[in-house]
């Protein structure tokens, strides 16, 4: 397995015209949820909406709190739960926000590749 980068957008759910700088974040298939440096989400006008309990790949707790963001990387977007990361914490791309994206991870390539949903 391989790692790679790539650079998000947030963009505010109530007035789209406000959007992030880009953000550089490893995408990490291991990680539910997508992680935003709090101020980049405080900046764009995402609120906290409530706490969650996490643990890190080295067995450590956290506590953060989750917000509502669209995200976009290059032509994909979705709306998803925003982790509001601390310093210290890392920028990730997580595993909800990429299914969300309709696309799988091509780890070869470093790119997504767009797919087809399945009805069931």
């Amino acid at each position: 397995m391989s790692m790679f980068r790539v650079d998000i957008t947030v963009v505010n759910l109530k007035n789209e015209d406000i959007l992030s700088s880009l953000v550089d974040a490893l995408v990490d298939t291991g990680s539910e949820l997508t992680w935003i440096p709090r101020e980049i989400l405080e900046k764009t006008g995402i609120k906290p909406r409530r706490e969650r309990q996490f643990v890190t790949a080295d067995g450590k707790h956290l506590t953060r709190e989750i917000g509502y963001a669209i995200l976009r990387v290059d032509e994909y977007e979705t709306t998803d739960e925003v982790v509001f990361a601390e310093k210290g914490d890392l920028s990730l791309l997580g595993v909800r926000t990429i299914e969300g994206f309709g696309v799988m991870v091509d780890n070869i390539g470093h790119r997504f590749v767009a797919q087809t949903s399945i009805v069931a």
